[in-house]
């Protein structure tokens, strides 16, 4: 639980700094990364997700293309979020966020910055950009497992 209130302007302010320098946009320098297209009809987003996970530990999330400002700042938090995370922690942020985005009961004390993302829901048209990249991970995980039978 942070100790201090998120106010409009940090919000604003957290999600820029993740729109103008992301973190995790680029192509991955080497292979073992498993990957999955994301885009939108609605908007520009248009982008790949790459995902490298080592004995059930995901090592980096890296994300490249083209996207709008909600969907490159949650999309980078989101890649923040899940490095050196186990997959099965990784798919209970993923569905504490998609559940804070549904307007559900969450647990907040695993999004960090993503909870600049709270009042998405007032907004439907931005709901999509800012769930697209969580959907493609959640996607790429599940597939995963689904091919390993499950941790």
């Amino acid at each position: 639980m942070p100790t201090f209130e998120l106010t409009p302007s940090m919000m604003r302010e957290i999600i820029m700094d993740h729109y103008q320098n992301p973190r995790h946009k680029e192509k991955p320098s080497q292979d073992g990364y498993k990957t999955l297209h994301a885009s939108s009809t609605n908007c520009i987003d248009d982008f790949d997700l790459f995902v490298k996970e080592e004995n059930g530990v995901i090592k980096d999330a890296l994300w490249d293309g083209v996207a709008c400002t909600i969907s490159t700042a949650s999309t980078d938090i989101l890649c923040d979020l899940v490095i050196n995370e186990d997959s099965s922690k990784a798919l209970y942020i993923i569905d504490q966020y998609l559940k804070m985005i549904g307007e559900q009961p969450y647990d907040e004390s695993v999004l960090d910055e993503a909870l600049v993302f709270v009042n998405t829901s007032k907004q439907a048209a931005r709901i999509h950009c800012a769930t697209m990249g969580w959907t493609t991970l959640k996607e790429i995980i599940e597939q995963d497992e689904d091919h390993h039978g499950g941790h």
